[in-house]
């Protein structure tokens, strides 16, 4: 971490450093490898004495604390007190994100025909989660009494998809175009 120092009516002793220095590594410790420089500004004021401390940290994240008081330890211990509570909402925040991550988090899956298909990450504590498939078109046909062969005629000429009532069982069956091409005739039971 680089560390840029000011003072301001302020001779910087080799002490005031190292207690500037003990009170930063505090900092360090709890921010590791995000943080990237600190401006620490050092301001005597007839009997009080101010440190404004500026952290730039990862993500473009700039953290500031002043400190007032009598003596430099005090002020600077306030200060560095100020950036540290900063520092824990901002990681509260990241931690938070990153445990509702896997919630959240689809994973696109290709089968062996080459189609897409999206799966979800199972579920915490054993709960399976069952997923509905999606609706793409939705319409709605009468339900017309006709033979079979009727029914595959009209499924030839129309959208590939016919329900009808057979006369002869009174079941209702469906007909539909496979992708190769081909009829199906479905049939129930009554």
């Amino acid at each position: 971490m680089r560390l840029e120092l000011r003072g301001r009516h302020v001779d910087l002793t080799p002490a005031l450093r190292e207690l500037i220095d003990s009170k930063l590594a505090k900092l360090e410790r709890y921010l590791s490898e995000r943080a990237i420089s600190t401006q620490i500004i050092l301001t005597r004021e007839k009997e009080r004495r101010r440190v404004d401390i500026t952290l730039h940290a990862r993500g473009e994240r700039f953290l500031h604390g002043v400190g007032d008081a009598v003596v430099w330890e005090t002020s600077l211990g306030e200060a560095v007190e100020k950036i540290v509570q900063q520092a824990q909402k901002i990681k509260g925040k990241f931690e938070a994100r990153k445990r509702q991550a896997p919630k959240a988090a689809r994973v696109a899956r290709v089968d062996g025909n080459g189609a897409g298909a999206v799966a979800a990450k199972p579920a915490a504590k054993g709960r399976a989660r069952t997923r509905t498939p999606r609706t793409l078109k939705a319409s709605r046909q009468a339900i017309k009494p006709m033979s079979v062969a009727d029914a595959a005629r009209e499924a030839e000429a129309g959208d590939g998809l016919v329900i009808f009532r057979d006369p002869a069982t009174q079941a209702i069956n469906v007909v539909y175009r496979r992708p190769d091409g081909q009829l199906t005739l479905v049939e129930t039971e009554a």
